[in-house]
């Protein structure tokens, strides 16, 4: 699909749902009028305050004339929701990036909004792995990042409980007390127990130097890059582990903080499923960055990945 700026056809068939709370909470300019000049025949809706992506797809899917097209502009939560509903209604995907790490957008080659809007001008659709997440009997969800439970999760929640500090000094807070609070996360996987402190569980095979592979490192690998984080060292450590930036990781590693390679089990397959016992249980977890909330009970969980899951526009290949 391809059209100028000035052509009004250009957007016909798209939805773009924007999330203003993303770019907001970041200071950032709002990208709509942009995203309305460059697609004057796309549907652009803001978010309200009290409507949900699926309540909006819901609605225009089922109007006079559907749309072919999902965009999002958003960050890493709203992309990862809209991919779920592109699934869900057949829609190709249209990723414009606006959140803090923005990990698929730049997995996919789209550093910025320009440069989503470019991938649909100009770019080419193409289907890309994800993977789903089941909790005991809930439908699955679309992951296309990583799922994990245990530190991470709990780190994530205590940042939130934190927000008037900004994401900074709240993480820093968090962090703090989650290295003196961090519990051991008790698991079964194939009638084998283990005690852990994380569990990671990517899109595609990732570096094997990273435990928190929180941002996938290719498009079309139809596997499950799992990492479990045994808890045989000390509670700094299973927060030292969390760390996902290659300088960071290689500062702690000087410095002989992050776990050694013998507490690190990893496991690559299409499917995933674990039971986490009751006792130890975390109340939440987190796919994508957005925590979800289950029974402290126990439950189980099941990854399982999607060979060409998504259709998606991404730049032209060697762009």
């Amino acid at each position: 699909m391809s059209g100028s700026p000035s052509d009004t056809s250009t957007g016909s068939g798209v939805l773009v749902i924007a999330n203003s709370r993303s770019g907001a909470s970041l200071g950032r300019p709002d990208r709509v009028p942009d995203v309305r000049r460059r697609m004057p025949g796309a549907t652009v809706r803001e978010l309200g305050e009290n409507e949900t992506l699926d309540d909006v797809v819901a609605a225009a899917v089922a109007g006079d004339q559907p749309p072919q097209v999902l965009g999002i502009l958003g960050g890493d939560g709203s992309v990862s929701r809209a991919a779920h509903l592109a699934r869900a209604h057949d829609l190709t995907l249209l990723v414009l990036p606006n959140g803090t790490f923005n990990h698929f957008a730049r997995s996919a080659g789209i550093e910025d909004v320009d440069a989503g809007l470019d991938a649909y001008t100009t770019g080419e659709v193409r289907a890309v792995a994800v993977a789903e997440v089941s909790v005991d009997d809930g439908d699955p969800i679309t992951v296309l990042n990583a799922v994990s439970l245990g530190a991470y999760p709990e780190f994530l929640a205590e940042r939130e409980r934190r927000t008037s500090l900004g994401k900074w000094w709240g993480g820093a807070v968090a962090a703090w007390r989650e290295m003196h609070g961090a519990h051991a996360v008790d698991i079964v996987r194939g009638g084998k127990r283990a005690s852990v402190w994380s569990v990671f569980a990517g899109v595609g095979r990732n570096d094997p130097d990273h435990i928190a592979t929180m941002q996938r490192a290719t498009l079309d690998d139809p596997v499950v890059d799992v990492r479990v984080h045994h808890a045989r060292g000390s509670r700094a450590r299973a927060m030292a582990s969390l760390a996902f930036g290659k300088n960071t990781v290689r500062v702690l590693r000087a410095l002989r903080v992050m776990p050694p390679a013998s507490d690190i089990e990893r496991i690559i397959d299409e499917d995933f499923d674990i039971v986490v016992q009751p006792g130890s249980a975390p109340d939440i977890w987190v796919h994508d960055g957005e925590l979800e909330k289950v029974g402290a009970d126990g439950f189980r969980m099941r990854v399982r990945a999607v060979a060409q899951g998504l259709r998606v526009y991404l730049p032209q290949r060697g762009v």
